[in-house]
């Protein structure tokens, strides 16, 4: 079928260049609004304890938490009672425009002591922004904050929304950065892989309308549910990231093609029939893994699925469209230049490597595996947390905020519990007091409030509350025994319950990933054994990467080089990143056993199918791990820790699984398998052959392979 199509596209290829085109761009120009609807939200699981004590608190109290937080600083040598200063903040205050604001509290008009430092330096005021929902929010917030500053008293904005929006803005410079960066750069690397300018821009073509397109589907998708702002950089990661991947293999399959003698037609038929096959199992294995994050209940972890699933889909159809339509009119401006000493370095150093890893499988296997496992073992000490300000740099204004307001007002700390007791009478609500005062790190138990039966409780915490230690106060609040009906809430909660809710679908995720590896790469190439041998890498991989991320960006070894505060790992990061990472490395699993395979199907052995597999593919594994590196590596110098955190263990992973897994432990253990690598029962074997998916078709025709290997 994908030769018919490349014959189709050679054929009609004007017409698939054009559609393509302008499909593509019409839908990134369209999609260009989708900035304007990112958010920073969707991190709780909406069917939490903790979630439904915030919807009870609002609906029958009319409370909402306040979405800007603003200090106000004395000048030297006054306080805040100074009746001056007190005059020009509350007149600003009131200032504020009301169809804005919804309500504002503040030191000056409540006298609160709470909302004022020890020592009266600072003060503190809370606003509450109109809208019914995010959007609407944050437009009112860009309309007052400007309002808020007060001439000769320093002023600091902080809490939820101006958080959210140093986040996007971030995000966006991110973007920026990326694209500027990693474009030009991987441009000059294909150029040198390639050694054709012509050659090298067809990848970064397909790169830029798979980020022209994610757009596109990225807004599609905010219409339905809240489009994280962390979604549309993993979708132009992977649709960048896997749109050259993709390119470099179909590229150089067309100029082996036509090295071969074969025409542009059947050159570009046959790179479609076998790269493209490759690309498009790929592209399903990866789009798989990522689908396994839909199994979690928060907004973000789904909007980065469907981001990313749309961003590898689009390169692919992509790569398997305009891309052979762009071969089909290049033609035999792509050959491979002649000469090239340094090629025939390459092709004798990978000859070398797999000579010396066929030779002596053990001696590579068992110490790399040794090391990997060791790479791993930080992960005994994973701890989780949620995200908070410490995403953003020491020194951004909204950060900076938030660390004042912990230092100097306790009362507004955000690690304490709240609680809803339903069903309460006075009595039961006294006794419960004391009985939660009683519990260890519980600094107090204030009630706040009550209406009709539902009373409202504030029980200030010890310590942070992103932490474990919160999160086994807050067990421990809901198993306090009582004859009422109690609901647990709060910040601390919500970061307890996310977690849990984490924890408990990660043997889903898991299985989803495994059964479609073993399932699809069985199909691909019709072993048993090569599929759960693929698991096994990916895995070993996998466990070694995040072993070195919770050495650093946990543990503390080496943050300062990076420059993130050591913290626990976010677990909706954890598990993105286990989707893409497995993903990926399927990915090049996939690369490497398709040559093997195609080899073997020419009838050479086992030792020389995984020596012709290498030498095939190493080359084009290597560069593409590294030019992911490169667009990766532009995410890792964000100035936001998760984005740092991703961009690192991207590259942490892709090093270890290109190198390491993929050029040495993969052709030992293929070595050490021997030809039970290829096989399976017969009752399968028919299934697969049924299918019509195998990775070479038996009439196809097959490029010379040398036989004395």
């Amino acid at each position: 079928m994908l030769a018919s199509w490349g014959s189709f596209t050679h054929r009609r290829r004007w017409v698939v260049l054009v559609v393509t085109l302008l499909v593509t761009i019409g839908a990134g120009g369209w999609g260009l609004g989708v900035f304007d609807k990112l958010t920073q939200g969707g991190y709780e699981d909406p069917a939490s304890e903790s979630m439904r004590v915030k919807e009870i608190v609002t609906e029958t109290f009319g409370q909402r938490p306040p979405d800007v937080v603003v200090v106000y600083t004395a000048p030297d040598e006054k306080t805040v009672d100074d009746p001056a200063l007190a005059a020009q903040v509350t007149t600003a205050l009131r200032g504020l425009p009301r169809d804005k604001v919804v309500a504002v509290s503040d030191y000056w008009s409540t006298g609160l002591p709470a909302l004022a430092s020890a020592e009266k330096t600072m003060a503190m005021a809370t606003i509450t922004l109109a809208g019914t929902d995010k959007d609407d929010r944050r437009i009112a917030y860009q309309s007052v904050r400007d309002l808020l500053p007060v001439p000769g008293v320093r002023t600091q904005l902080g809490g939820t929304v101006p958080t959210e929006q140093a986040m996007n803005e971030r995000s966006a410079d991110d973007l920026t950065v990326a694209e500027a960066v990693s474009l030009p750069v991987t441009l000059v690397l294909l150029v040198m892989i390639f050694g054709s300018v012509l050659a090298a821009s067809m990848p970064v073509l397909v790169g830029c309308l798979s980020i022209f397109g994610s757009l596109g589907v990225l807004r599609a998708l905010s219409y339905g549910f809240e489009v994280n702002s962390f979604a549309l950089n993993v979708a132009i990661l992977l649709g960048l990231g896997m749109a050259i991947d993709y390119g470099l293999f179909m590229v150089g399959r067309f100029r082996e093609e036509l090295g071969a003698g074969a025409t542009i037609a059947d050159a570009v038929s046959r790179t479609v029939a076998t790269a493209g096959r490759t690309v498009a199992f790929s592209a399903t294995l990866l789009v798989i893994a990522l689908s396994g994050l839909v199994v979690f209940p928060m907004d973000y972890l789904r909007s980065m699925a469907y981001g990313g699933m749309s961003a590898v889909a689009i390169a692919a159809i992509i790569s398997l469209t305009l891309l052979p339509a762009l071969l089909a009119v290049a033609g035999h401006r792509l050959r491979t230049p002649l000469g090239g000493r340094h090629r025939r370095i390459e092709r004798e150093f990978l000859a070398r490597v797999a000579d010396a890893v066929m030779r002596r499988p053990v001696l590579f296997a068992l110490p790399i595996t040794a090391v990997l496992v060791a790479l791993a073992l930080p992960l005994g000490g994973l701890t989780f947390g949620g995200a908070d300000e410490k995403q953003l740099p020491p020194d951004d204004p909204s950060r900076v905020t938030v660390e004042t307001i912990a230092a100097n007002f306790p009362a507004a700390s955000t690690n304490q519990a709240t609680l809803v007791v339903r069903a309460a009478n006075p009595g039961s609500v006294a006794l419960l007091v004391e009985d939660l005062k009683r519990v260890p790190g519980v600094l107090d138990a204030v009630p706040t409030g009550a209406k009709d039966d539902i009373a409202l409780l504030t029980v200030p915490l010890a310590g942070e509350a992103n932490t474990d230690a919160a999160a086994s106060i807050i067990r421990a609040l809901r198993e306090v025994p009582t004859d009422a009906d109690v609901l647990v809430g709060g910040y601390p909660a919500e970061v307890a319950d996310t977690i849990e809710a984490i924890s408990d679908r990660i043997p889903w995720m898991i299985a989803i990933l495994v059964a479609a590896t073993l399932v699809l790469m069985f199909l691909a190439f019709g072993s048993v054994l090569l599929p759960v041998k693929a698991v096994l890498m990916s895995a070993l991989s996998l466990s070694a990467t995040f072993g070195i991320l919770v050495f650093v960006f946990q543990d503390g070894h080496g943050a300062g080089l990076f420059g993130v505060t050591p913290q626990p790992v976010q677990a909706g990061l954890m598990v993105l990143i286990v989707a893409m990472v497995f993903g990926l490395s399927t990915d090049y699993e996939t690369f490497l056993l398709s040559r093997m395979v195609e080899a073997r199907h020419t009838g050479l052995s086992t030792h020389a199918a995984v020596h012709a597999g290498l030498l095939r593919t190493g080359r084009m594994i290597t560069a593409a791990a590294l030019l992911l590196v490169v667009v990766t590596g532009a995410f890792g110098l964000s100035a936001l820790a998760s984005m740092r955190f991703l961009g690192v263990g991207m590259i942490i992973a892709l090093v270890l699984d290109a190198t390491v897994v993929r050029m040495l432990l993969v052709p030992a253990v293929m070595r050490l398998l021997g030809d039970a690598a290829w096989w399976a029962p017969d009752s399968l074997r028919r299934l697969q052959e049924k299918a019509g998916l195998s990775e070479v078709e038996p009439d196809a025709p097959t490029l010379v392979m040398d036989r004395a290997w």
